[in-house]
C-alpha cells in the first residue's frame, strides 16, 4: 500500500511569501494533498482562489487557536473563554468548508500556573460539542498530543495515551486522533507500539524528524524507512502531513521521496 503525504504549508516552503501563494509551489513539487496550522490572516477568497487555481486538496487545518501573540495555543480547556470557544468554531467552520477541508485539529491550550480543576471537564465537553458541530459539516474532529518537553511546556494534552482515553470517553464517531510522530517520539518513544495499538483511532498522522523537526532523512532518533513500513504493513491509508522545518530549500530538502521509494 503506497503512503499518500501532504506539504504542511507552514512550515515548507518558506521560500514563498504568503500562505496562499505556496499552494502552487506544493503543486509544482508534486503534492496533490496540503495542510496548514492557522489561514485566518488570510481572507478566505485569495485562499479558495488559489487552491483551486493549484488544484491540490486540502486535507488538514487547525481550528481558531485564540490570540497567538497573547501565547494561545488554543482555548478548548480554558473554562473562561467557553463561549468564545463556540463562536470561533463558525469561523473555523467558515474556511473549512471554503476549502473543503475534510479535518480539522482542536488545540486543547495551556495549562495556567495554577492548578486548574474545571480544565480538564471543561476540555472533554468542548471537544464533544466541536465533534457534533463538525460533524454536521462532514468534517472529522481530532486532538493531537503535542510534546511539553521541547515544543510547548505547560500544554494542557501531552500524552498519546491521554488523547486516545479522552477520545473513548467522549466516544464520539466524528472524533480520532491525530498523530504527529515527532511528539510521540519525545514524549513516549515505542513508534512500533503506539501505531499498531492506536491505528484505530487515528485520523491524521504528521511526521518530522527528532529533536531538530528537520526532514525525515535528516539525522535524528526516527529511522523512517522503517516506520514507513509498519504504516503500509499495518494498512493506514490517510494522509501523512509533513509538519518539518527543512533543512534549506524545501524542493531539494524532498529527495527524501525518492530514496526512500516514494
Amino acid at each position: 500500500m503506497s503512503l499518500k503525504f501532504a506539504a504542511n504549508l507552514s512550515y515548507m516552503f518558506q521560500e514563498v511569501t504568503g500562505l496562499e501563494n505556496r499552494y502552487k509551489a506544493a503543486k509544482e513539487a508534486g503534492f496533490e494533498g496540503v495542510e496548514f496550522a492557522f489561514p485566518y490572516e488570510v481572507p478566505i477568497e485569495k485562499l479558495v482562489k488559489a487552491k483551486s487555481e493549484a488544484g491540490v486538496q486540502q486535507v488538514l487545518m487547525n481550528a481558531w487557536p485564540g490570540d497567538l501573540s497573547a501565547g494561545d495555543k488554543g482555548i478548548a480547556s480554558l473554562p473562561h473563554r467557553r463561549k468564545e470557544f463556540e463562536e470561533k468554531l463558525e469561523l473555523s467552520v467558515q474556511y473549512a468548508k471554503a476549502l473543503d477541508c475534510k479535518r480539522m485539529h482542536i488545540m486543547a491550550g495551556m495549562k495556567p500556573h495554577f492548578i486548574d480543576t474545571a480544565m480538564e471537564e471543561v476540555y472533554l465537553e468542548n471537544i464533544e460539542y466541536a465533534a457534533q458541530r463538525l460533524q454536521k459539516e462532514g468534517i472529522l474532529a481530532l486532538i493531537e498530543p503535542i510534546n511539553t518537553r521541547i515544543t510547548l511546556p505547560g500544554y494542557f494534552l501531552d500524552r498519546t495515551h491521554q488523547a486516545v482515553e479522552y477520545i473513548k470517553k467522549i466516544n464520539h464517531a466524528n472524533l480520532k486522533l491525530q498523530m504527529d510522530l515527532f511528539h510521540v517520539q519525545i514524549m513516549d518513544g515505542n513508534l512500533t507500539g503506539m501505531i499498531r495499538d492506536y491505528l484505530p483511532y487515528i485520523g491524521h498522522m504528521q511526521i518530522a524528524q527528532v529533536p531538530a523537526r528537520g526532514e525525515p532523512n535528516s539525522p535524528g532518533e526516527i529511522n523512517y524507512s522503517y516506520i514507513f513500513k509498519v504504516l503500509e504493513d499495518s494498512g493506514y491509508s490517510g494522509w501523512i502531513g509533513l509538519e518539518y522545518t527543512p533543512k534549506e530549500n524545501t524542493v531539494q530538502g524532498l529527495s527524501w521521496l525518492k530514496e526512500m521509494g516514494y
